[in-house]
């Protein structure tokens, strides 16, 4: 699965969902992580009720599974969950990306908490709804 982070230099998480000018977006599973890619953002992020500028990171996150943030706003969150993303709040902005991966990586190895799971079993559900959708058409 696909975990990203809102992040302004690569090893913490510590940017504003909206105002991030760049996602790291890494693959993780009960065997370890990797680093995919880096989403970059630009134009006038800081602009408080610009729902636009949010558009093309959910576009960029629809294959996460979780995306972990400093920060996010109410409708964003609430447009991550409708595309199946759920959204994470760190713990403080000195929280490191990679022991939040360790974690993870050892948390799926074992028996994963009730908001994992539900965020595991909502991204393969709707992978296979739109399958099905497809096929319908």
């Amino acid at each position: 699965m696909k975990i990203a982070f809102t992040t302004s230099d690569h090893v913490h998480i510590n940017a504003h969902f909206g105002w991030a000018r760049e996602i790291d977006v890494y693959e993780i599973s009960n065997e370890g992580y990797q680093f995919l890619e880096t989403l970059s953002f630009s134009g006038e992020l800081k602009e408080d009720g610009n729902e636009d500028k949010i558009t093309p990171k959910l576009e960029a996150l629809s294959d996460c599974t979780i995306v972990y943030v400093t920060a996010i706003g109410g409708t964003a969150a609430a447009k991550l969950i409708k595309k199946g993303v759920t959204p994470v709040k760190a713990r403080s902005e000195e929280e490191e990306i990679n022991e939040v991966l360790t974690k993870l990586v050892q948390t799926l190895k074992g028996n994963p908490p009730p908001w994992l799971r539900k965020a595991l079993q909502q991204k393969t559900s709707n992978f296979a709804d739109e399958v099905e959708n497809e096929a319908t058409v």
